[in-house]
């Protein structure tokens, strides 16, 4: 990336300069310009408002795990941006998370499932593989890797690996329900998402369940167009550069990747990263394809201009590969 990006981003919001001192150019939390950038980003008023809304966990019910709006994801963007147990906010709401532990040991969000489809039909609390490990990755982020809940939710989802990545699994309250798709398929998002907590896990990384869970992602890439379990494809809409990194689409997915040595090494991930460098600009600056309309607020939902905060996160998956 080239100098004038990099002085670009570091002209934008608070935590693109903060994130952008931190993951480009390698700057310390000691360093005065990462320590202001960080108070201004903490003060921030969308930052603001998103703690606030996180305070008063877990919200309302989940309606549906590709909402943009829910708690969950938002809780993840919080936990990628840097933010910390050590942070007085951050505290409170890690510990309302890890309130809603359930008997199996992952943590537990406001459900609503129809009869029809499996459920009691009714409010309760229960977890599922598309939203559990995105908890447990964020509070790994956050610094409670070794907190004995944590640690207990980790061992419970990482035994439900199958030969072929992770399947669709749900707490016994959620009944007989599960997403449309055959029973020995494995689920993308669910093994995309498991991919990212083991990432947390240093130990884990280079683990059997690490290995097949890349292995089945890739393998998925490589044969786009035949297989798409559990209705996830990855056509064009895959393709598309959106931002922030929340549900199934190739730059979450190079993201995930990114942090296993070995699969940055496989010319399937090396094919996928080199669709998304096509679509920079001669600065290397990248414009949004898709967006979240509940995000509308933020730079990275419109596709006319290029974003700060999508063009960073390309370039901190880059910035990766080369470690």
């Amino acid at each position: 990336m080239n100098n004038k990006t990099i002085e670009w981003l570091l002209q934008g919001e608070p935590w693109i300069e903060y994130r952008t001192r931190v993951d480009l150019l390698g700057q310390t939390e000691k360093d005065p310009h990462v320590v202001s950038a960080r108070k201004a980003m903490s003060a921030d008023v969308k930052i603001q408002a998103l703690l606030a809304e996180l305070t008063d966990w877990p919200g309302t019910v989940l309606n549906s795990h590709r909402s943009a709006s829910q708690s969950f994801h938002k809780l993840s963007f919080i936990a990628d941006l840097g933010f910390h147990i050590s942070d007085p906010a951050i505290k409170k709401i890690t510990n309302k998370v890890m309130e809603h532990q359930s008997a199996q040991g992952p943590f537990q969000l406001p459900m609503n499932i129809p009869t029809h489809f499996g459920g009691s039909g009714k409010d309760e609390g229960a977890w599922a593989l598309c939203d559990a490990p995105i908890l447990v990755s964020a509070l790994a982020q956050m610094g409670l890797s070794n907190d004995k809940r944590v640690q207990t939710a980790v061992k419970y989802m990482d035994g439900l690996i199958r030969d072929n990545g992770w399947p669709c699994a749900v707490s016994p309250e959620l009944g007989k329900f599960r997403g449309p798709g055959r029973k020995d398929d494995p689920c993308p998002y669910a093994t995309l998402v498991m991919l990212k907590m083991l990432a947390q896990f240093p130990e884990l990384q280079e683990g059997k369940s690490a290995r097949i869970g890349v292995e089945t992602l890739l393998s998925l890439w490589d044969k786009s167009k035949e297989q798409h379990p559990y209705m996830f494809f990855m056509g064009t809409d895959f393709r598309k550069l959106k931002a922030p990194l929340f549900w199934y689409d190739i730059l979450h997915a190079l993201d995930v990747l990114s942090h296993f040595k070995w699969a940055k090494k496989d010319e399937r991930f090396k094919e996928m990263l080199k669709l998304v460098e096509s679509k920079a600009d001669k600065d290397g600056r990248y414009i949004p394809e898709s967006i979240w309309t509940a995000w509308k607020d933020w730079d990275f939902s419109q596709k006319k201009i290029p974003s700060r905060g999508l063009t960073l996160f390309v370039h901190h998956i880059l910035e990766r590969t080369k470690q």
